[in-house]
């Protein structure tokens, strides 16, 4: 089986290649440079000369902030360029597992949100995305998976845990948000699952999944527990609230995503989100700059 990994450069797609590798997989990793999939053109030659049996669409516009000034630009990708990306495949007979996000619903539920709730995104970045979605759906109605997830971390790349290591280092006390709700989840843990869903994408298996760790916490939660598992002291991160931080794009309040579809495919959804941590800090450490 040949797979084709877009957006390669970035911190999922990654961890997506370095998995398939790692299986002896077939697998080609193109970043933004190498494919640019606003351009049917490129798309279509890369198509035929790698004639992918399943690609991996991990190329987006996640500027969350600047989206909102931006959401042309926003949509250009993550909207337009997913649906030229699913046409190419429709062409060339590739199935396509496309990576979306918590920011398709609203982020005011109180309980995880299920695969088939009505997305209603609140931000420009929530709704390119979500235009996204629809395009897939559209142009591969039965040989498409989307998988949704969020709170992404991982050996590659910026994000909060190895923000969190770096102000460990830097400061006395960290103040950390604890109004916001998610599933802090580790790349390689979903890299791991798109690698096994990825062959049964077709008549059978196709729609939604969420791909996103057991368990819920806030950002403090996840600070607190980052600082534990270095050595140092998790009093040193004090909580406050999203207003002591304003962004462009308001952040979810609660972004926890139910995990019942990957019942039908006989995998088991993400384990907890505390495990994975464990697994994924020393690597993470090991990878960041002194």
């Amino acid at each position: 089986m040949r797979w084709l990994v877009t957006g390669a450069g970035g911190m999922l797609g990654r961890d997506v290649v370095d998995e398939l590798n790692r299986r002896g997989e077939h697998v080609t990793g193109l970043d933004r440079a190498a494919l640019d999939i606003t351009r049917s053109e490129t798309l279509d030659a890369a198509l035929r000369e790698h004639r992918p049996d399943l690609v991996v669409n991990c190329a987006a516009y996640t500027a969350v902030d600047d989206a909102e000034t931006d959401e042309a630009r926003a949509l250009r990708v993550n909207g337009d360029g997913t649906r030229l990306l699913a046409r190419a495949c429709a062409v060339h007979g590739a199935r396509l597992v496309h990576v979306s996000t918590d920011y398709v619903f609203p982020g005011d539920a109180h309980t995880p949100y299920p695969e088939d709730h009505p997305p209603a995104p609140r931000t420009a970045y929530g709704r390119t995305k979500l235009a996204g979605e629809l395009a897939v759906r559209e142009e591969l109605p039965e040989s498409s998976v989307i998988v949704r997830t969020a709170w992404l971390y991982g050996v590659h790349g910026s994000n909060f845990v190895r923000t969190m290591i770096g102000l460990e280092a830097r400061r006395d006390t960290v103040d950390v948000v604890d109004d916001q709700r998610g599933q802090p989840t580790w790349s390689a843990d979903v890299a791991e699952r798109i690698a096994d869903l990825g062959p049964r994408v077709g008549p059978d298996v196709h729609g939604v999944f969420h791909a996103t760790s057991s368990g819920e916490a806030t950002w403090y939660d996840l600070a607190r527990e980052v600082f534990r598992l270095i050595g140092a002291d998790p009093e040193r991160v004090r909580p406050t609230t999203s207003a002591a931080f304003p962004r462009p794009a308001p952040r979810p309040a609660y972004s926890a995503l139910a995990h019942e579809r990957w019942q039908e495919t006989g995998l088991p959804p993400l384990r907890h989100w505390r495990a994975a941590l464990d697994e994924a800090l020393p690597r993470i450490r090991k990878e960041s700059p002194s």
